[in-house]
């Protein structure tokens, strides 16, 4: 028999769950209403403190203003831009800079370039050779669904593998000759190879040559600018070269592509390449801001920090520190920075936690605070969220789609 205590505990104890529960279907409501409001794009109200962390959020402000950056250099200079989408990986982003004056975009692997393409992106150019069977097939599909897209080889066997190809399909594959440029990851020997590779691909019946590629990829992080200049000279010497070898050959150079976010007013000035690559100048990340700029020797100011992984405060138990929500899954980085607090130390402690660590006990954190930090590497952060969600102030304005690990069967 059920006493009047025990009764009463028992009811007590049903109002209780019953709040949770109720407090929790109605916080699940909520994170539902929000995500059906930015599947509709109905973002009215829609501030930083509604959001899940951690997420990547872009300052508008900012974004627009490197994107504008960028465009007044090339216009100002003559060379296009063909802006490189791994940092990004966002065909919202690829469609604003061609509104801008870009040509088209560089890929590092095909799945980007089938986004691209299959988005209504024209110029696509993939960067990296195809050489398996999968992406051969992939490169030559890409050229049939769109005649702006192209490739590069720095191997005669490859371009030989894509003339097979190509003529299967009755296509004519645009190509770019890949030149050694510093980076021994890729590229043929400038000069007379480079000239030989240049003359087979412009023989192949089913391949068209459009010109040639050279990355610089170790100037684009030299620190200092004259530095960087002498660098990206020096490893671009050898494409030049070849460019001018190809040009007495009689042979068709419609592009010559390259260069990068930190070399960006050094190419263009130099009037070698006709288009530039660079990619990380939309967001910019801390790697790029410590290496120095032309009017700055420390900070690399031309382009604003965009980009933002926003976090919480979740455990404050010990002075001058905190716990943040963003681990190793999240890509934190020591050499991360906290937006507006450049005192803060950044450590990282396990896959989802992260620590703040500062000396100045007047500045406190709190338990429940939004805290966001500027990543030191794009191109991996990115790779690990979903979307980007796009902030005028406090205010969430749009919402982008980012390709995802599970964008496409195979990278």
């Amino acid at each position: 028999m059920t006493s009047r205590r025990q009764f009463l505990g028992a009811a007590a104890g049903g109002s209780v769950l019953a709040a949770h529960s109720n407090a929790f279907a109605a916080a699940t409501s909520r994170s539902q209403d929000i995500e059906a409001r930015i599947a509709r794009r109905e973002l009215k109200d829609l501030t930083k403190e509604d959001l899940p962390t951690p997420c990547m959020v872009v300052d508008l402000e900012t974004f627009e203003k490197n994107l504008k950056t960028m465009s007044n250099q090339c216009r100002k200079t003559g060379v296009k831009l063909r802006g490189h989408v791994k940092v990004h990986k966002s065909t919202d982003i690829a469609k604003r800079q061609l509104a801008l004056g870009s040509i088209g975009v560089t890929c590092a692997t095909v799945a980007e370039c089938e986004l691209m393409a299959h988005s209504g992106i024209p110029g696509v150019l993939l960067t990296r050779q195809p050489t398996s069977k999968n992406n051969i097939e992939r490169t030559i599909a890409l050229a049939k669904h769109e005649p702006t897209f192209a490739t590069v080889v720095d191997d005669p066997l490859v371009a030989d593998w894509l003339q097979q190809a190509a003529a299967r399909e009755g296509i004519k594959l645009r190509t770019a000759v890949d030149v050694y440029a510093g980076l021994t990851r890729h590229g043929v020997e400038s000069g007379q190879a480079a000239l030989d590779l240049a003359k087979e691909v412009d023989s192949s019946k089913n391949l068209k040559l459009i010109g040639l590629m050279g990355y610089s990829g170790t100037a684009s992080h030299t620190h200092g600018w004259e530095e960087r200049k002498k660098k990206s000279q020096d490893d671009l010497s050898g494409l030049m070269e070849s460019v001018e070898l190809a040009k007495k050959a009689g042979l068709p150079v419609e592009i010559v592509t390259g260069g990068s976010t930190a070399t960006y007013n050094i190419d263009s000035e130099s009037k070698g390449l006709t288009e530039l690559q660079a990619g990380s100048f939309v967001f910019m990340d801390t790697l790029y801001r410590r290496i120095g700029g032309r009017s700055d020797a420390n900070v690399y100011s031309d382009f604003g920090p965009a980009l933002t992984v926003m976090t919480t405060v979740i455990s404050k138990r010990h002075p001058n520190q905190c716990t943040i929500d963003a681990g190793n899954k999240a890509l934190l980085k020591p050499t991360d920075q906290v937006k507006d607090r450049p005192e803060v130390k950044v450590e990282n402690q396990g896959a989802e936690y992260g620590i703040l660590v500062w000396k100045d006990g007047d500045r406190d954190y709190k338990l429940g605070e939004r805290v966001e930090l500027y990543p030191t590497n794009l191109d991996m952060s990115t790779n690990v969220y979903d979307r980007y969600y796009i902030a005028r102030g406090e205010q969430i304005v749009d919402v982008w789609p980012i390709m995802g690990r599970a964008g496409a069967a195979q990278r």
